[in-house]
């Protein structure tokens, strides 16, 4: 099992900056892929951005690439999403996700092939 919390969410104005965290705990984490996720009122959960814990490999979506970064902090297993040029469209619950690594790059972007989930974080960029 592993438990996933995230924070740092809150309200920002176009075109600033925020940072949200996710501390995991639990089962070794060495073999996780760490998933960002966000929906927004009445869309499905949509991939924002993952990394591998093992290795250097990142992933984003079209929409934010150049924009957000995804890390890590493995002495503090934390994985951060720090978010700058915020849209009003970035506007959503924002949900760290992790699974298991089967190496299969396109299971990355999927929210159906993660197994664990936090709780949420909201995230509202205001215009």
């Amino acid at each position: 099992q592993v438990q996933l919390v995230e924070s740092g969410g809150g309200l920002v104005q176009a075109g600033g900056s925020l940072r949200v965290s996710c501390a995991a705990s639990g089962r070794t984490l060495s073999n996780l892929v760490m998933g960002w996720f966000r929906q927004a009122p009445g869309k499905e959960r949509e991939f924002a951005a993952a990394i591998r814990w093992s290795g250097r490999s990142t992933y984003y979506a079209d929409s934010v690439k150049g924009r957000f970064t995804i890390s890590r902090d493995n002495a503090k297993n934390t994985v951060h999403l720090q978010m700058n040029s915020l849209k009003p469209e970035d506007t959503a619950v924002y949900y760290c996700a992790a699974k298991e690594d089967t190496y299969f790059i396109r299971t990355y972007y999927s929210p159906d092939e993660y197994d664990y989930w936090g709780q949420g974080t909201r995230v509202t960029v205001s215009s």
